[in-house]
């Protein structure tokens, strides 16, 4: 029977590091593949393969597409490369970085090593804005349902897939708005979290309540803060069992459907982007099989 891996269900660790990985020698891509499966455990070490590599092994994974052209006045998202990502989880920064190194000898040259993005997880789960990260996350198994794909679909039973953004923040717009404005642009009260519900409709919470969509569009959100010198933001994770709920969720926040922008815009903005499928396990390695089909 096929499991997801571990690693998207169980809650955010203390520390983590986000792979990107182009393309190498296109004739040892299942070689490099084979060797995935033997350091990947889906727990520590979650994985997820992008169209460009299903492309280049001629495979179909259904519902694997590339990452949306998203427009908006003063919004461009670049496309992450779209190959392997890898998200290394763990509680000690040091051994995520020997770990890191590990895997990009042990999968090169058949892929090559693009991007590295340190993550933490700040004040038990705020974002660098001071605000609580995944509030409306779903638990158990709504959780499951959402971010899983089920056993109705037997090629893909206990695979995922994940919508990968990485967020700048402008921490000089954030501090010169007063506590009542960032409440306003998020939708939630900074000093206890709870919701406003005389916030504006451009607030953060009411252009993603995932209720509101229909059908509901509920992701299962496994974001982390990101820092680099006195650059910071947010590693936007968010696993479905579609990317429907997280397309929806986008369309909405750049006012695809009304007009109206999501206020979120005034300090922080996504410079990049990427899709990915997560492959089930099988006997605790990752099932592969799905890309012989």
């Amino acid at each position: 029977m096929n499991i997801p891996q571990p690693g998207i269900l169980l809650p955010v660790p203390n520390q983590a590091r986000y792979l990107s990985f182009s393309l190498g020698d296109p004739s040892l891509i299942r070689q490099g593949l084979h060797m995935l499966r033997e350091l990947v455990d889906g727990e520590y070490t979650v994985v997820g393969l992008g169209q460009t590599l299903v492309s280049a092994l001629d495979a179909t994974i259904p519902g694997l597409k590339s990452f949306p052209m998203i427009t908006a006045p003063g919004l461009a998202i670049e496309n992450a490369p779209e190959v392997l990502w890898i998200w290394l989880r763990g509680e000690e920064r040091g051994e995520i970085l020997l770990r890191s190194q590990r895997l990009a000898r042990a999968l090169a040259p058949a892929f090559q090593l693009k991007e590295i993005w340190d993550a933490f997880k700040y004040a038990e789960g705020r974002d660098l804005s001071g605000y609580e990260d995944g509030t409306e996350n779903p638990t158990g198994d709504e959780a499951t349902s959402a971010a899983i794909v089920g056993t109705g679909n037997q090629t893909l039973a206990g695979s995922s897939f994940v919508a990968t953004q990485r967020w700048l923040h402008n921490f000089d717009s954030l501090t010169s708005m007063s506590e009542n404005e960032q409440d306003n642009c998020i939708g939630r009260r900074l000093a206890d979290n709870e919701e406003m519900d005389d916030a504006p409709e451009s607030a953060h919470v009411k252009r993603t309540a995932q209720e509101s969509f229909t059908p509901e569009a509920f992701v299962l959100r496994r974001s982390m803060p990101w820092a680099e010198g006195n650059n910071g933001g947010l590693m936007f994770v968010a696993f479905g069992a579609t990317f429907y709920a997280f397309e929806a969720q986008l369309q909405r926040m750049v006012g695809a459907d009304d007009g109206i922008v999501d206020a979120i815009f005034k300090f922080t903005q996504p410079v990049s982007g990427a899709y990915f499928w997560c492959p089930a396990l099988k006997n605790g390695k990752l099932d592969l099989t799905p890309l012989a089909r």
